[in-house]
């Protein structure tokens, strides 16, 4: 099935997932984030002390650049989530993505197409598979700079939490589903 923008007459919404306004999902969309966190941070953390990597910095002189990158890092990586999001969903056939800020998330949207599950899936996943990868590659080739690429993947996977709670979702739906996301509000739709 084909990314369109105009829903087929025989469907119906058969469920709505909003992160901005249903308190129970945002709390557990924010729980699974924390727990990603605290779970990636645990990991690191045994093969490098944090703080024994800060004195080390501190010692080099490179502490305040360290931490200069992973504000400046944090900044690019969140409008880069985004636009990766955008980017695939104009692969995947939309037509129209708009991005914006909410106060509690950033988004990329449409309110005109209807993806269609495996590609929904595919837009939902983008972000975190390729920044995944390319934070993995850093991580190998940035020694020193370990604790910085790090906190930008544990950025990268627990701030997927949304796609990934809303891909787990989606995942167990019919294949005949069309799903519209304007951003912070999935509607689902089947025949």
């Amino acid at each position: 099935m084909n990314t369109v923008q105009v829903l087929p007459d025989n469907y119906r919404e058969i469920c709505s997932i909003d992160l901005q306004k249903n308190k129970r999902e945002a709390i557990i969309v924010n729980v699974i984030a924390g727990i990603i966190t605290l779970a990636m941070y645990i990991i690191m953390e045994l093969r490098i002390s944090l703080f024994k990597w800060i004195d080390s910095m501190a010692e080099k002189g490179l502490l305040v650049h360290a931490l200069a990158a992973l504000v400046l890092g944090t900044v690019i990586y969140v409008i880069l989530h985004e636009f990766t999001h955008g980017i695939a969903m104009r692969c995947m056939g939309g037509k129209q993505v708009k991005y914006g800020f909410t106060g509690m998330y950033a988004f990329a949207g449409s309110s005109e197409d209807y993806f269609p599950k495996s590609r929904y899936i595919c837009i939902a996943l983008a972000p975190v598979i390729l920044w995944g990868l390319v934070f993995a590659v850093l991580q190998k080739y940035l020694a020193g700079w370990e604790w910085v690429v790090w906190f930008l993947q544990m950025m990268n996977v627990g701030g997927a939490a949304g796609d990934i709670y809303v891909t787990v979702k989606v995942a167990g739906m019919s294949k005949t589903i069309l799903v519209m996301d304007t951003g912070v509000n999935m509607t689902v739709y089947d025949a």
